[in-house]
């Protein structure tokens, strides 16, 4: 197997670790993390599946980065969460470390904090880069704001899904919601709450459980959705199974794990929703228009239609689980 950058840098003498807690800041489920010791080790994570993940592992997870000898950033794919957690690190540990891949904007990272605070060693390989630097308040105005609300008078924040706008397919499948839902909801895939919203506008609606594995969308969400049948549930939604079934599910479910398409994780999301439904639930969901997701749904449901869609989106209706 490979060293990863971290152990390279480690045994060519390049870069020391002190003595004491080591934080990683949104590592992968199952990341390898080589050259960290593994008492030190701790999380710091908001995404509900790694966080499960570390947590089964025996490694202490938390939300925010705890006082620390160093903190490990591993760059996501948003620019503004990228940087609010270089913050974190620097409010964290004395010592900061940046990892990731060149696709995810790393080596524009590293320009931009060479610009800041000079120069900052690193090691590249495998098509990424770690660079590490003393902590420095030179970073102090990167740190993640408090939710903003944009133009159309939703809260979001960098890193969530449709950060600032409504996603166009969303909003195509709350226009295609009838006038009446069922009694028991749930939003698979919540994000920061507008689908919620139009559910809860619906008549029949007692209750709605709105599922989401970012806990920083899910802080939006419960600015946004403010009514009271609302419940906020942090967890994956392909892997959670509620008390007792829902009668009707709602959802526009990702597709890219990273930068790279994955329909699995769609399918995913209607095996649950399949699980999740009583004898006579309904779903209705949002996907782009080349997505195979009907395969999926007729087999796990007894009817499936397509009742709205544009060229790039589709909105389908499925009834009736198989059980």
């Amino acid at each position: 197997m490979s060293l990863t950058r971290l152990q390279t840098a480690l045994d060519d003498g390049a870069l020391v670790l002190p003595a004491g807690p080591v934080a990683v800041l949104r590592p992968a489920a199952g990341q390898d993390l080589a050259g960290i010791p593994r008492d030190a080790l701790r999380v710091v994570t908001t995404f509900a599946p790694d966080a499960t993940w570390w947590a089964g592992s025996g490694v202490p997870v938390t939300p925010v980065a705890p006082p620390a000898a160093a903190a490990m950033v591993v760059v996501p794919r948003a620019k503004a969460l990228a940087r609010a957690m270089v913050a974190q690190a620097c409010a964290a540990a004395p010592l900061v470390l940046v990892d990731g891949q060149r696709t995810d904007g790393t080596d524009a990272l590293w320009r931009e904090i060479r610009a800041r605070i000079g120069d900052v060693p690193s090691v590249t390989k495998g098509h990424g880069r770690l660079f590490w630097f003393a902590a420095s308040d030179a970073f102090a105005d990167w740190a993640m704001p408090a939710p903003q609300r944009g133009p159309e008078g939703f809260f979001t924040l960098p890193g969530v899904f449709s950060e600032g706008a409504v996603d166009a397919g969303s909003a195509l499948l709350a226009q295609a919601l009838p006038a009446k839902l069922p009694g028991r909801m749930a939003d698979l895939g919540a994000g920061w709450g507008y689908l919620s919203r139009a559910v809860l506008a619906r008549e029949g609606v007692k209750s709605l459980d709105l599922i989401e594995a970012e806990a920083l969308a899910l802080d939006c969400a419960r600015l946004n959705v403010t009514d009271p049948r609302a419940q906020f549930l942090w967890q994956d939604a392909t892997a959670f199974r509620p008390e007792r079934p829902y009668d009707g599910i709602v959802m526009n479910p990702p597709f890219h794990q990273g930068r790279a398409a994955d329909p699995g994780i769609g399918r995913a999301f209607i095996a649950a929703a399949q699980k999740m439904l009583g004898r006579d639930g309904q779903l209705w969901l949002v996907a782009n228009r080349h997505l195979p997701y009907e395969q999926a749904l007729n087999a796990a449901f007894r009817t499936v239609t397509e009742i709205a869609g544009d060229r790039a989106f589709k909105v389908l209706h499925a009834s009736r689980p198989n059980h």
